[in-house]
């Protein structure tokens, strides 16, 4: 699954030379927080979001610095702060270097580049030319859709614990326990040098097609102490 398969193709834009007010009302009108700007031939040019209204002259939130600070800040960043605050169009108050990706990007891309800069939307790009979006909420969609399509409606009980076992012996992490299936219900036994594998064991089991219940049989020893101790 890549970028194409989960964007949102119909794409509320605004033009560099729109007016904030314009930009403001199709955010609140849309229930979005953030507009790709783009030019006539739909070309990426920014993308002006709810942040970009955080600092404004209306609300009287503009920067105030003392006199001496001032002189260190120095003009040419003072000036381009005054564009930033007071502007009227969009052009003048969106952030121009945007994060984006192409349509073929796979979703672990997509999520390293949201995660890492910390952004909610994430434009996808032709060229420079815009064809759709990925939110959160689009990443939200795409686990569900995959959750539907990878869990079949019945699975052996041997074929169930095998392929709970190799899942098992990939992670480096597992303890050495032992695995019984029965009708679909997978047991756990064992001993755990760290109760934090418990939770992950069971989700290594429910994750395993065909598995309809996981009964926790696991002991906890404190490596320390040797004391027997029950997380459950």
């Amino acid at each position: 699954m890549n970028a194409a398969d989960i964007m949102t193709r119909e794409v509320m834009t605004i033009r560099p030379d729109a007016s904030i007010l314009e930009a403001a009302r199709l955010m609140m009108q849309h229930r979005i927080s953030g507009l790709p700007v783009v030019d006539s031939s739909r070309n990426l040019v920014g993308v002006i979001t709810e942040g970009d209204f955080l600092r404004r002259r209306e609300t009287g939130t503009q920067r105030r610095r003392p006199r001496w600070l001032e002189f260190i800040v120095g003009p040419g960043k003072m000036a381009t702060e005054y564009t930033y605050e007071s502007g009227r169009k969009v052009s003048e108050v969106m952030t121009g270097e945007v994060h984006t990706v192409v349509e073929d990007a796979p979703l672990d891309q997509i999520v390293t580049v949201m995660e890492r800069n910390r952004i909610k939307r994430l434009p996808v790009l032709r060229g420079r030319e815009l064809v759709g979006i990925i939110t959160r909420a689009n990443l939200m969609r795409a686990v569900v859709r995959l959750a539907h399509e990878s869990h079949p409606a019945s699975a052996s009980d041997a074929d169930i614990r095998k392929r709970l076992v190799d899942e098992l012996n990939k992670l480096p992490w597992t303890p050495s326990i032992s695995v019984a299936v029965k009708d679909g219900v997978v047991k756990l036994s064992g001993v755990l040098l760290d109760e934090r594998q418990r939770a992950a064991l069971r989700v290594v089991a429910e994750n395993v097609p065909g598995v309809k219940d996981v009964v926790d049989d696991l002991v906890w020893i404190d490596p320390y102490s040797g004391f027997v101790l029950d997380g459950r």
